[in-house]
């Protein structure tokens, strides 16, 4: 798979933009690595590499364990989730897949149990801004580097 063009020299204006709101994700009350879990588990859903590549290790250093990036994919059976974290996570699943799931009241009713109104709307902007970045990155096939091996 080859890059089908790069967006950034394509429209420049668009993606000062992006990178804006990008930016005002991070001046939110919502801790980093909180931030951090919701970017890779949207990027899981949306198969965005260049994105997961991108926010391993931005995961890593906010303070999530390997632990819990192993099992994130299947973050519903696991115990090492807590109450907020599930919350998020059910409302980034539930706005990702909003065609499917047209954004149940269950997934809103656990997200609101656990964040109040302005963590929800900060959370909400957390969540369209990575899914724009993955369909940028997915559409246009950003292609991520490859790391290093480490030594044994």
């Amino acid at each position: 798979m080859s890059a089908r063009m790069n967006y950034y020299k394509a429209a420049p204006s668009a993606m000062k933009a992006m990178m804006a709101l990008d930016e005002a994700t991070k001046e939110i009350s919502v801790p980093p690595a909180l931030r951090e879990l919701i970017k890779m588990r949207v990027s899981q859903i949306n198969g965005c590499a260049f994105c997961l590549n991108l926010h391993a290790p931005e995961a890593l250093a906010a303070g999530i364990s390997q632990q819990k990036l192993d099992v994130l994919s299947a973050w519903r059976e696991s115990p090492v989730f807590d109450t907020k974290e599930r919350a998020a996570l059910g409302w980034a699943e539930a706005l990702t897949r909003i065609e499917a799931s047209g954004a149940p009241d269950s997934d809103y009713a656990a997200l609101a149990a656990a964040f109040n109104e302005q963590e929800r709307v900060e959370l909400t902007l957390v969540i369209t801004t990575i899914n724009a970045w993955n369909r940028f990155a997915v559409g246009f096939r950003s292609q991520h580097s490859v790391r290093a091996a480490a030594a044994s």
